[in-house]
Parts: C-alpha cells; sequence; structure tokens
C-alpha cells in the first residue's frame, strides 16, 4: 500500500510538472520614441558662413587710370591717380604737346568735349576759393603745380593734388556724381590769375571717374 502511494505521489508531481506554467514573456517593446530629427533653423537672408550678411562696399578707390584726348579727339596719353596718405598722386605720361611749361588742373564736370574741352566747366574748386598756389586766398583744389613737356613732346611728371581725394562721398572728392576733368593747358599757369592762372586754351582733357 505504501508503495501504490508513493507511485501515486510520484506520478502526480511529474503530471505537475509537464503542466507547469510555461508561458514565455513577450518580446518587449522598448517605450522610447524614434530618434527625432533635429532640426535646423535657418533664419531668413542670415548667411550660414556666420559673416552677417554683405559687406559694405569699398567707399574709397585707391588707383584709377585717366585718358587723355587732344583737340582732335584722338588719344595723347594717360594719367595714373592713386590715393596716398596726402592727397592724390597724379603720374603723367602723354605725348603731342608743345614743349615747354604748361599748367594742369582738375575741372569740375566729367566731360571732355573737343576741339576746346569748354564742357570740362571751371576748375574743381568745392571750397569758393582763389585760384592759383601763389594767391593768398587759394588755391582752387583742383590746381596743380605746372608740368613740363621735353622737346619730343612727352612729360612724365608726377605731381600731388594735396586737396583733393579718391574717396567717395568727401566734398572734395575727384570721384564726385559725375565726376571731374583733368585738363592739360597751352601755358604755363601763373600761380595766382582767376580763373586758371593765364594759363591758355585746353589743349587735353580726360575725363575722371570711377566707372
Amino acid at each position: 500500500m505504501r508503495s501504490w502511494l508513493t507511485l501515486m505521489l510520484l506520478g502526480l508531481l511529474l503530471l505537475l510538472a509537464a503542466c507547469g506554467d510555461d508561458t514565455t514573456e513577450p518580446p518587449t517593446e522598448t517605450d522610447g520614441a524614434e530618434p527625432q530629427e533635429e532640426e535646423v533653423e535657418e533664419q531668413e537672408g542670415e548667411p550660414q558662413d556666420g559673416s552677417g550678411g554683405d559687406s559694405e562696399g569699398a567707399s574709397e578707390v585707391q588707383l584709377l587710370t585717366v585718358e587723355f584726348l587732344n583737340a582732335d579727339g584722338d588719344a595723347t596719353g594717360t594719367a595714373e591717380l592713386t590715393e596716398e596718405d596726402n592727397g592724390v598722386m597724379v603720374k603723367l605720361n602723354v605725348e603731342g604737346l608743345e614743349p615747354g611749361m604748361h599748367g594742369i588742373h582738375f575741372h569740375e564736370e566729367g566731360m571732355c568735349e573737343a576741339p576746346d574741352f569748354e564742357s570740362a566747366g571751371g576748375h574743381f574748386n568745392p571750397t569758393s576759393a582763389s585760384h592759383g598756389h601763389d594767391n593768398p586766398d587759394g588755391p582752387h583744389a583742383g590746381d596743380l603745380q605746372n608740368i613740363e613737356v621735353a622737346d619730343d613732346g612727352t612729360s612724365t611728371d608726377e605731381l600731388t593734388a594735396e586737396n583733393v581725394t579718391l574717396q567717395i562721398g568727401e566734398d572734395n572728392s575727384l570721384l564726385k556724381e559725375g565726376g571731374t576733368a583733368l585738363v592739360i593747358h597751352a601755358s604755363e599757369d601763373d600761380g595766382q590769375t582767376d580763373p586758371s592762372g593765364d594759363s591758355g586754351e585746353r589743349v587735353a582733357c580726360g575725363v575722371v571717374t570711377a566707372e
């Protein structure tokens, strides 16, 4: 009887083991949300290089070339204008002129209509001064020292115009609206007689402009 009970007990234990809880946990899904795409916020009109927008354009021209015409409307050389600390350097390279001393000035209008170049107007004179470096009430801003033309009709003189600038927007700027002109006269400038130092006719003219 005891053996039979023992067998019954073992059978029951085996049955219980076979029918035991065999539930398996389903795979768990992470509750974490899918990675979120970062939104790169670009402000309208703001450059991506961090420059903060277009830089202000330069207001000063450092170098420009003036092309001269003679009374026949033919090219007769150039003048190179360079902005320097003490004014504007003028480097001439002209030909076809009469030998000797000649007056040269910046004029108020950026026009050079042959043959007389009267379209260039009077001397560039924003301060309403009198003409001439030897005049106590002068000079005009556009007054320059005389140039010397060699026997072969050429000149490579260098002058400094101390009372003008190439800086746009200044009262004494050669690059004012409409520009100015650089004019060579037939005779020497006496340095004091209004309006042009008794320097005679205009024999060469070049427009001064940044365009």
